[in-house]
């Protein structure tokens, strides 16, 4: 292969790895921010994110249109998430950590059940939008349109979500409760609905995640355990609690991803938890996490 070859390869490996990184942001990101403020490590968390597929395809499949359900999947989600958190999770969380961890861990057996229920164990096929449903000439080569999408779309919404947390008066006070909840409650902030709108908008993340994949990955029952280890090593890696950490581990474990399949195909299923023992070696807490 000539260098303009390695050099499209290359390319192209870098949106691979961006766009997954991506997806890894969307689920982590939530996930990340709930254990901050309330030590809450939620197992369904992917769960929500193969929900998001699944109603994805039940909305595109009535009405035709992908991004009908771009729009109500993930707020569908959403509120599925706030209702978890109110009837659910609230109770677990004054009986401590582990009651928590046992009831988010069923709580994910139940919605894998309920889906092979409800949509059967087959995989489902979602088509891209007709838009999107083509290739790209970039520097020679042939993308993928929708993969192109999938790197821009995440890109906003990652700056969306930052301008949320670093430039808006919420964003500061979640941040500060990620830090020193007990100050913030002090302060007589309602930390208790705001952390019931944080796991919302984490579920949210997470639908929307799940049907930005549906095209790429289809829809299947498995796609949310498999989505499950991925999304704990990025917030493992980054550090507990850490934003900024979940967002460099998320582009670390994708650039992984993406080059370890084309360069040690037999390897690349390992790489994950190889970046998660060195890390883990060279800092215990995690790439930007805090000692206890």
């Amino acid at each position: 292969m000539d260098m303009f070859g390695v050099g499209v390869t290359l390319l192209f490996g870098i949106l691979n790895g961006f766009g997954y990184a991506m997806l890894l942001f969307l689920l982590s990101s939530g996930l990340t921010v709930v254990f901050g403020m309330l030590g809450v490590l939620n197992i369904a968390h992917a769960s929500f994110y193969m929900l998001g597929a699944y109603f994805a395809y039940s909305v595109v499949q009535s009405t035709g249109s992908f991004w009908w359900g771009l729009l109500a999947a993930p707020v569908a989600v959403g509120v599925l998430g706030v209702l978890t958190e109110r009837t659910l999770l609230r109770r677990a969380h004054r009986l401590g950590h582990g009651h928590e961890l046992l009831l988010t861990f069923g709580l994910a057996y139940i919605i894998l059940e309920l889906v092979k229920w409800i949509w059967g164990t087959g995989s489902h096929p979602v088509s891209a939008p007709a838009v999107l449903d083509g290739s790209i000439r970039l520097v020679g080569g042939a993308y993928p349109a929708y993969r192109l999408f999938v790197c821009v779309f995440g890109l906003g919404v990652l700056v969306g979500l930052a301008l949320l947390l670093f430039k808006t008066r919420l964003g500061m006070i979640v941040r500060a409760a990620v830090s020193d909840i007990d100050m913030v409650n002090a302060l007589g902030f309602n930390v208790r609905g705001l952390f019931v709108g944080v796991f919302g908008i984490g579920a949210f993340l997470a639908g929307l995640a799940g049907v930005i994949a549906a095209p790429l990955l289809s829809v299947y029952p498995g796609m949310g355990p498999d989505m499950l280890v991925d999304t704990f090593i990025v917030v493992v890696v980054g550090g507990l609690g850490s934003l900024k950490g979940a967002l460099i581990a998320s582009f670390l474990l994708g650039g992984l991803q993406s080059f370890g399949v084309v360069i040690v195909p037999r390897l690349a299923m390992i790489f994950s938890f190889l970046l998660m023992t060195v890390v883990l070696i060279w800092r215990p807490m995690g790439l930007f996490g805090e000692r206890a």
